[in-house]
């Protein structure tokens, strides 16, 4: 039997507070009450107050969430289709997507921008070991801050770079589009897209552009 996605039904984060879950009910009650004219739906309303039931509970929220997370596909590492672990590319290729991670986080929860270095491990299928000069660089570049617990958060100097550089870089602009990244099927491609020439800096932009994600410290190559 398929579980409705509450959240999605209520258009709100995984994440929301109880007073947001409460707010966005009067909202909805008001527009799909039967007694409304013009934008009443008797079994939306129905469906509205069995998500808000379930939800506005501790307890049955949780039993929910629990359920809904053993049914989710888990997803497949982004090691499978970019090279995180040659010397020079895959540092690149790690910085790129770390910041393309916490953009998206960041866009579908701006309340909750945060991504523990566990869940970066995880989607990434990268040791923590290999993430720690990773983490230093983009820190040190002020593209992400790191809290005392470890968790990520893109600023607002990492969100202006992913912007202005993912129409130069196409895996970083599908991660952004997609949320996933690249398939297994065009790993060579994505492989392709975050290697840097030899020479010049890794995002090639017109005058003005943000700096690029180099090998050192000032953005070169």
């Amino acid at each position: 039997m398929e579980i409705l996605d509450y959240y999605e039904f209520l258009q709100i984060s995984p994440n929301a507070e109880p007073e947001t879950i409460h707010r966005v009910y009067r909202f909805l009650a008001g527009r799909l009450h039967p007694d409304n004219a013009e934008t009443g739906d008797a079994e939306k309303f129905i469906l509205l107050n069995q998500a808000y039931d379930v939800l506005s509970e501790p307890e049955r929220r949780f039993e929910y969430d629990a359920t809904c997370k053993k049914k989710e596909p888990q997803a497949v590492p982004l090691s499978t289709s970019i090279d995180f672990m040659d010397s020079l590319e895959g540092e690149l290729n790690r910085r790129l997507v770390l910041l393309a991670l916490l953009y998206i986080q960041r866009r579908a929860n701006p309340y909750k921008p945060e991504l523990s270095l566990i869940e970066v491990e995880r989607r990434m299928g990268v040791p923590r070991d290999y993430l720690e000069f990773t983490a230093w660089y983009v820190q040190n570049k002020k593209y992400v801050t790191k809290a005392d617990n470890g968790d990520f958060k893109l600023t607002v100097e990492g969100v202006d770079f992913v912007e202005s550089q993912r129409v130069d870089i196409p895996v970083l602009n599908k991660l952004l589009t997609s949320g996933t990244g690249s398939s297994t099927t065009d790993g060579v491609a994505a492989s392709k897209a975050l290697t840097p020439p030899l020479t010049p800096t890794v995002v090639t932009a017109g005058k003005g552009a943000s700096e690029g994600i180099g090998a050192n410290g000032d953005g070169e190559v």
